[in-house]
């Protein structure tokens, strides 16, 4: 098998844990194709890896050696309970080591949800099963099925809208919900939307797209285009929602930093009975114009240690999306603290 570029203990320091897996058949899909998984896990986790048969050989210090034997037991229990491995999944594997079971807690709803969907807290969508791949990502899920409002604050990349959408999808299809609605403000376009050509939708289509890829990830196009006409699932700028009771919804705020403390109020007080709500936002990337307040650090200042209102917090650790977006994140950091 392609062993990864690393430089070989020497013979004497050379330690091995020996796994044995009994199908063969899952032992390949664990492997990968041209041993691809195995050199992903060789080259993030500093071991050397060896296949003999049925069994698979890591080589490399203890501690190193423990985590990936551990990070190929999770893999290997995940293809014998029916579900691919891959990169994505390897990736989260590492960065969780073992999976641990979702925290029950908050009323009997949410304590029922969060055993019904987690294997790892795993949340069903009729597309595709998506699981949080950090800790930090788990217990923004956890919190999400557990209180009424919860906040998501980190850089980009972090899944934060992303898993409240997979959260709200899966809370539609259980029943829990009757429907999602998706808002943002539309800060590019000042909210004045009057001088784009075309209709409403037309006009903000472009400010919502990226609500519109997460809930196509999870719900079949046709599906997602009945619900929209049904009014099950709506997406609309985050000025569209004055004056009204979002009642038996779950409700997404995404780029919560580009509202204004105003908009930020009146979003809030639109929660009604049955809903959950979830905010996300980057404190680092407000739009609003100089002088302006964000409404997000406002909310995050004013609402802390209110009950039934969560904040979950990312950092660059968290990036899923590509892992050179977590070094760009750090960097930028890197520079801020210097300034």
């Amino acid at each position: 098998m392609g062993i990864s570029a690393l430089t070989p203990p020497s013979a004497e320091d050379i330690v091995e844990t020996v796994l044995e897996f009994p199908d063969n058949r899952l032992l390949i899909d664990l492997c990968g194709e041209f041993d691809r998984n195995l050199a992903q896990i060789e080259h993030q986790m500093g071991v050397h890896i060896l296949r003999r048969g049925n069994r698979l050989a890591v080589i490399g210090d203890k501690a190193a050696r423990e985590q990936a034997a551990a990070v190929l037991r999770s893999l290997y229990a995940r293809l014998e309970s029916g579900r691919n491995v891959a990169a994505g999944d390897i990736d989260g594997a590492m960065r969780m080591g073992r999976p641990v079971s979702a925290r029950s807690g908050g009323d009997a709803e949410s304590a029922e949800q969060i055993e019904l969907f987690s294997t790892g807290m795993e949340l069903r969508t009729r597309k595709k099963p998506i699981e949080p791949r950090t800790e930090a990502q788990k217990a923004y899920v956890a919190n999400l099925f557990q209180n009424e409002l919860g906040f998501g604050i980190g850089p980009a990349g972090t899944g934060k809208t992303y898993l409240a959408v997979a959260v709200g999808v899966t809370m539609f299809i259980s029943g829990a919900v009757e429907k999602i609605i998706l808002s943002r403000p539309a800060v590019e376009a000042g909210e004045r939307l009057g001088f784009l050509p075309g209709d409403a939708k037309e006009k903000v289509d472009p400010y919502m797209q990226p609500l519109y890829d997460a809930l196509n990830d999870f719900l079949p196009a046709k599906q997602v285009e009945k619900l929209m006409q049904e009014k099950r699932i709506e997406i609309a700028p985050l000025a569209f929602m004055r004056g009204r009771t979002l009642s038996n919804a779950f409700i997404v705020l995404d780029e919560a930093q580009n509202a204004t403390t105003m908009q930020m109020k009146m979003f809030l007080t639109r929660l009604g009975e049955g809903s959950r709500m979830v905010i996300t936002g980057d404190r680092t990337q407000v739009d609003l114009p100089r002088g302006t307040a964000s409404g997000l650090a406002d909310a995050e200042r004013i609402l802390k240690g209110v009950r039934g209102v969560t904040f979950n917090y990312f950092t660059s650790k968290d990036v899923v999306r590509h892992p050179l977006v977590g070094r760009i994140i750090e960097a930028y950091e890197a520079d801020e603290a210097k300034g």
